[in-house]
């Protein structure tokens, strides 16, 4: 590497710890050169270390001062796998034959967060396939149940792409955020990911029309996902900038065996960790997952995922049956433990990197 580049990598850097934000050129430069040697002083001495280095440094500094030790969870409940979309790289596509589906009843789903509620818990979160039995005012139902019983918790909704009207529906009966992951900002790129009948800018007014009813709203992409680019990540970053979301979930692609993307490569964890930095250092206050996918391609994914920024798990309250079917991609973690065995095992894990699991809400704090 030469001297100009060396000097272009640091001036890059630093611009992003001063000002939280980059050209799409300056990103996609530094997604590309995030493990080359820059100097750095240290106790007067000059010093080699990588931007990758650097920015996990700063970004968990940035996470024990706004949130302490503090790790917030939210409690999964997977109730349907049904999905009448076809998304390329997803296990519950609709044209996936091979799929066992299945539906929570509306018991069934209660039952859920008193188990949840029980162990501490205080965010649940419906997520599923865009199941049509699942109509607008079912679910609206459904939130005001738990809302109704479950007071002092939050309702989360990451249920796919709805009219404003549905959406505003599900405000008014309680729900308090909502989880809707861009997937990727780039329209030829959404375009490789998803059937035509699917639209990256409708998805997008999605995310905008949940913003403007106030919803605490969640974006995010796939890291390492078939065709994607460092400039597309540049665009992803500067989509999120734009939108300023409360929450972001990013997760490395995995593929699964019953999709088109069968054969493709996985996403890695060192990306989706550096990327992780990237956010904390734009957006000190954000809620940000470690995601499971991180913890299913790696052992200590979800702790690194704290460690470089993450202040936010979501462990699955889902019925221990019905976890396998939903099946985004291969191999996925935690399938076969009960709910509490799940959450001990995950306070154990923080405990040994410092960190606690929060009893609150966890909200997004504004100021």
């Amino acid at each position: 590497m030469g001297m100009t580049s060396n000097m272009e990598i640091v001036i890059i850097l630093q611009k992003l710890l001063d000002n939280r934000i980059l050209t799409k050129e300056e990103f996609a430069y530094l997604i590309d050169h995030r493990d080359d040697s820059i100097p750095k002083l240290v106790n007067g001495k000059i010093a080699m270390e990588s931007p990758r280095s650097i920015l996990q440094k700063r970004a968990n500094e940035i996470r024990q001062s706004v949130f302490g030790n503090k790790i917030y969870t939210r409690g999964l409940i997977e109730f349907t796998n049904y999905c009448k979309n076809n998304c390329y790289y997803c296990g519950i596509r609709a044209g996936n034959r091979n799929a066992e589906r299945y539906r929570l009843t509306e018991d069934e789903i209660m039952d859920c967060c008193q188990t949840g509620y029980e162990l501490g818990f205080r965010t649940f979160v419906l997520q599923g396939g865009e199941d049509p039995y699942f109509t607008d005012e079912r679910i609206a139902q459904i939130v005001r149940n738990i809302k109704s019983i479950y007071s002092d918790c939050a309702v989360t909704l990451s249920v796919g792409e709805h009219e404003i009207e549905t959406y505003r529906l599900w405000k008014e009966a309680g729900a308090d955020r909502y989880l809707l992951r861009h997937e990727t900002a780039n329209d030829e790129h959404y375009r490789i990911l998803h059937p035509e009948e699917m639209s990256a800018s409708h998805r997008r007014q999605c995310l905008w029309n949940l913003k403007s009813l106030g919803y605490q709203t969640g974006a995010g992409f796939m890291v390492g996902s078939p065709g994607q680019t460092s400039a597309e990540l540049a665009e992803d970053l500067l989509f999120l900038n734009n939108l300023r979301p409360e929450m972001i979930g990013i997760g490395p692609f995995i593929h699964h065996d019953q999709t088109p993307f069968a054969s493709r490569p996985d996403g890695t964890k060192e990306l989706t960790l550096f990327l992780l930095s990237i956010l904390r250092v734009m957006f000190p206050k954000v809620l940000l997952p470690s995601t499971t996918a991180l913890g299913t391609i790696a052992a200590d994914g979800r702790e690194q995922g704290i460690l470089h920024g993450a202040n936010v798990v979501m462990p699955n309250l889902s019925p221990v049956a019905d976890r396998k079917k939903y099946s985004l991609y291969e191999h996925k973690i935690c399938t076969g433990e009960e709910a509490a065995e799940c959450r001990s095992c995950l306070a154990n894990r923080m405990h040994l990197i410092g960190c606690e699991l929060a009893v609150d809400r966890g909200d997004y704090q504004a100021s």
